[in-house]
């Protein structure tokens, strides 16, 4: 998933200065963004106030979109660095290509993890025939210093651990939720997961209190922790849990992200996540002039070109403006 903006704001993240250590409930409402030619998302993170939850550091929630007389999701090759991409979706399909051959579609609740590392560049579309509707969630993990210069990889996992309640079905696409390990590669302690409530339930989630968590909502209305969320908001909910109460007010869909606090300082520009200026400015002219970051084959269309860069200079600071 690329960051579409032409004028990409950069986002200093990272660093456990200002992790809230306690239970909170910090609602955060979206920033609307048209990502190709027929979907708008809403970006959750970066923003404002709230830069990272553990090492998520980028989502955007899209859809459900009619897509049906719409050419749909079209993303041209874009390079990444430093990070992971998660592709999740409750409706439609996506296809993914990129540099290391990859060609895959992508349907619901199946994982799509592309691990960047040193350098990758891949596209996103909706195929020629595809679902009426899109409906999904592009989510960023940010690699380690020890990890963030690794080979480029892509995984498709169909099959994902479940857990069930009453009421609840959890599908742990990345990290742990109650000892459910999910088989996507992770670079930190971390967990993202799918739930679907149906409408009534009450459940309590076990948490790790050293994790820092929020819910992002994806369809119906869902009480966390007694604060309505309603679909493309996302509440922040600090460290210092063992355990998150949820209500759901109808039949609902939400996404549990958490992990321990991220202690790196980041820059994070367009589509990649650097420690300083010097590199943001590498990987911009290295897109420029190929060879690192490979070639997408197969898709119908030119890469896009690179925003330029903002005049002031990119400082790591931490994690909320």
């Amino acid at each position: 998933m690329s960051n579409l903006d032409r004028a990409p704001v950069p986002s200093v993240c990272g660093g456990r200065g200002f992790v809230v250590a306690e239970p909170v409930r910090e609602l955060l409402s979206p920033r609307h963004v048209r990502l190709g030619e027929s979907t708008e998302v809403r970006r959750l993170l970066p923003n404002l106030g709230r830069r990272m939850i553990g090492a998520w550091a980028f989502v955007d929630h899209y859809g459900p979109d009619d897509i049906a007389d719409e050419p749909g999701m079209q993303v041209p090759p874009h390079p990444h660095m430093g990070l992971q991409t998660v592709s999740w979706l409750h409706e439609g399909e996506v296809l993914h290509r990129d540099s290391t051959g990859s060609l895959q579609s992508i349907g619901p609740r199946e994982l799509g993890l592309m691990t960047s590392g040193r350098g990758i560049s891949h596209s996103e579309e909706s195929p020629r025939s595809h679902a009426r509707f899109l409906h999904g969630a592009q989510l960023w993990v940010a690699l380690p210093d020890a990890h963030r210069h690794t080979e480029p990889a892509f995984e498709h996992h169909a099959r994902l651990p479940t857990l069930t309640a009453p009421g609840l079905t959890a599908t742990v696409m990345l990290g742990d939720l109650d000892g459910a390990t999910s088989p996507g590669t992770a670079y930190t302690p971390i967990v993202g997961a799918d739930l679907a409530l149906a409408r009534g339930a009450a459940v309590r989630l076990p948490l790790v209190p050293d994790f820092e968590y929020g819910v992002l909502s994806m369809s119906g209305e869902v009480h966390v922790d007694g604060v309505p969320v309603l679909p493309g908001s996302l509440l922040y909910l600090g460290c210092g849990r063992d355990e998150l109460p949820m209500r759901a007010e109808s039949d609902a869909g939400v996404m549990l992200l958490g992990g321990e606090p991220f202690a790196e300082e980041l820059v994070m520009w367009w589509n990649f996540v650097g420690r300083t200026q010097a590199e943001i400015e590498q990987a911009l002219a290295d897109w420029a002039s190929g060879g690192r970051f490979g070639e997408v084959k197969g898709y119908e269309g030119a890469p896009l070109a690179a925003p330029e860069l903002p005049a002031t200079p990119l400082k790591p600071r931490g994690r909320v403006r």
